[in-house]
């Protein structure tokens, strides 16, 4: 069983601008590091993504996987899910829950579960998410933060 890692950061834009850049996943490739190719595989009527097939390559692991997406109505939360177990893993569940703060900022919380097909030790599970989560997290803000300034 795969065990579940959060983590949060602020965001300097509202909940809605930051639900735009998650839900834009034709973008990936050009923000997020180890994202190589994205498709929009299936959409809900209302053109949010309901299927999309990712292609990653962060060195040691490369992978392609189709992600399953749910929406809060608000899009206050994303949430995904793995279709099928793909060559590295086993297993992926996730959330975006998207938090606007009085200041104008959004609370951006990431939670994750993977379930990998390698063998690895929990303490170097654990911290490859650390790293995951945090490089998610902090490109995911500068995404955010440098598209909204230059509209």
């Amino acid at each position: 069983m795969a065990d579940s890692s959060t983590q949060s950061i602020v965001v300097g834009a509202s909940p809605e601008r930051v639900a735009a850049v998650i839900c834009d996943f034709a973008r990936y490739p050009e923000w997020t590091d180890a994202v190589r190719r994205t498709e929009v595989v299936e959409e809900y009527e209302d053109g949010y993504a309901s299927q999309v097939r990712f292609t990653l390559d962060a060195g040691v692991l490369a992978d392609e996987y189709v992600l399953a997406y749910e929406y809060a109505e608000d899009v206050s939360r994303i949430e995904w899910h793995l279709v099928a177990p793909s060559k590295m893993q086993r297993s992926q569940r996730g959330s975006y829950d998207l938090v606007g703060n009085p200041d104008g900022t959004t609370t951006v919380t990431y939670t994750l579960e993977v379930e990998l097909s390698v063998g690895m030790l929990g303490m170097f599970r654990r911290k490859a998410e650390k790293m995951i989560m945090d490089a998610a997290l902090k490109q995911l803000k500068r995404r955010v933060e440098d598209t909204g300034a230059a509209r």
